[in-house]
């Protein structure tokens, strides 16, 4: 599976979490990600959530007030993808407890940890949800290893 970008994004169109796996400028990911953002917002409830942008093909999936955005090449599988942004927010969920907009902003580093383990340069390498779990614990190992050396 080849991902290009992954965003979260809140109602108001403002992104969360933006993580590319093609170089892109500055402002091409701006524009990018305001047309994209434009069009998948714009969308209501009983329609499909595919979007065929340039040549990506837009996969979204909205839980609560967050938009999780998903942009992939033209021929990948979309249901896979919606299981994949599933199994992301089951696996923040687990941590965080009910994860919300402010968990993500307050805990920015954690999120792109947890991406980074289940995406290495736009494949998908992490589907198995207990393992989502012992990555947590590890995950929770090597933060609080992380703040106990900010406080010495």
């Amino acid at each position: 599976m080849t991902i290009r970008f992954v965003l979260f994004v809140n109602k108001q169109g403002q992104t969360r979490v933006a993580q590319y796996y093609e170089h892109l400028s500055l402002d091409e990911r701006r524009a990018l990600e305001g047309e994209i953002v434009r069009k998948c917002l714009a969308r209501t409830d009983q329609q499909c959530s595919f979007v065929e942008h340039r040549n990506y093909k837009v996969v979204y999936r909205r839980y609560a007030s967050l938009f999780f955005l998903v942009g992939v090449d033209n021929d990948e599988n979309e249901l896979a993808i919606l299981e994949f942004i599933h199994l992301l927010v089951e696996t923040m969920d687990r941590h965080f407890g009910n994860v919300c907009e402010l968990d993500i902003m307050f805990h920015l580093e954690k999120v792109h940890f947890m991406l980074e383990e289940m995406v290495m340069n736009g494949c998908i390498v992490e589907t198995y949800n207990s393992t989502s779990n012992d990555q947590r614990c590890i995950f929770g190992d090597f933060v609080g290893s992380i703040n106990d050396i900010r406080q010495t």
